[in-house]
């Protein structure tokens, strides 16, 4: 998606990733197949491009150090270093001021027992690096036993989270220019289903207060992080009613993805906008939108029914053009647009229903 607004502005992409035939590849000028850890791959990538985005935490820093001494990396590696950490991530909200769950950093079971201790209650277990749609997590409370618990969990560090009674998740894509300008995109409420991200509700339904200091929250983390291109904060709405952060995320986001279809500018173009050193476009929401997420479980008895889901009037369909499905794995997306949120969402759980079924 970020290959195809690219394009639409004339620019030519290069993707570097580790498999070949990824679906950025399918729309791109040259994909480049090695693993992270290929210097000279990395180095030949850098010099054939003017500037270099990324599109998921999961790179190693030093393969963005690599290309930085080539070409221009935006947002800095040292941004991703941070986010795709949880411990690094913790400590850097902690450290501006940001409120987020409280939390423990745990090394063995001596300091997972302490820390279960500490948290009186309910909490969760998480890897400190390497953890998404819910991997690398376990439910645990006080009280558990630490040594068993850690003996099985499989990591050499870890955060603990104090659980959050929340009435609501959301998010807010951010993205800052090369100039320092901020502009957000409307926030988004999201329903997990299995901690995958099922459906998304724009806008949110969510107090004007609550919105209104999540939009600064996310601000503070785009400047503290220097961030050239896209910051995306995930938030509880507590039911206490305060906002806390949960997770950061610096790239497009699959809550972002309505963007495509609602926005003035999508999220994807946004990123190319801000990494390519031009003015940020409008965020204005044009129309209420709910997104569904296509996950892999869909073609469990063969390829879905494309054909009735483009019946629909007011339905865009995205597909990936991810060569295997697999249960749990995000295939492709669909959004509804509607006069309301409430008619956008009431018909995208009917299409769910039908999909499932």
């Amino acid at each position: 998606m970020l290959s195809i607004e690219a394009a639409r502005l004339g620019y030519r992409v290069h993707i570097f990733e580790p498999d070949a035939g990824c679906p950025a590849g399918q729309v791109s000028e040259v994909e480049i197949n090695a693993p992270y850890s290929d210097e000279q791959a990395l180095r030949e990538f850098a010099q054939g491009v003017d500037v270099v985005t990324y599109e998921f935490e999961n790179v190693p820093l030093a393969a963005t150090e690599i290309v930085s001494a080539q070409t221009l990396v935006r947002p800095p590696g040292e941004a991703l270093h941070i986010c795709q950490n949880r411990e690094r991530e913790k400590n850097f909200l902690a450290a501006n001021g940001i409120p987020c769950a409280p939390f423990w950093v745990v090394d063995s079971a001596e300091t997972l027992a302490g820390a279960l201790r500490e948290l009186d209650g309910a909490g969760v277990l998480k890897t400190a690096s390497f953890g998404y749609d819910g991997k690398g997590q376990l439910r645990v409370k006080s009280g558990d036993d630490a040594s068993a618990i850690w003996s099985t969990f499989g990591a050499d560090r870890a955060v603990l989270e104090g659980w959050i009674e929340y009435t609501h998740e959301f998010s807010i894509v951010c993205a800052r220019g090369l100039d320092g300008e901020i502009r957000l995109f409307p926030a988004a409420e999201n329903r997990h289903e299995h901690h995958i991200l099922d459906i998304s509700i724009v806008p949110a339904r969510i107090p004007d207060a609550a919105l209104a200091e999540a939009r600064i929250m996310v601000g503070r983390i785009a400047e503290a992080l220097e961030i050239v291109g896209l910051i995306t904060a995930e938030f509880f709405l507590t039911r206490a009613g305060t906002i806390l952060v949960n997770e950061l995320a610096p790239r497009p986001h699959n809550s972002g993805h309505f963007t495509l279809d609602a926005c003035v500018t999508s999220q994807f173009e946004q990123q190319v906008r801000a990494t390519c050193g031009l003015p940020l476009g409008s965020t204005d929401l044009m129309r209420p939108v709910v997104m569904l997420n296509l996950l892999g479980d869909l073609w469990e008895n063969g390829e879905p029914d494309w054909r009735s889901l483009l019946a629909e009037p007011n339905l865009e369909l995205h597909l990936y053009g991810k060569r295997e499905a697999r249960p749990g794995r995000k295939m492709g997306h669909l959004c509804v647009l509607a006069d309301s949120v409430d008619q956008a969402l009431a018909r995208v759980e009917e299409i769910k229903a039908r999909l499932s079924t």
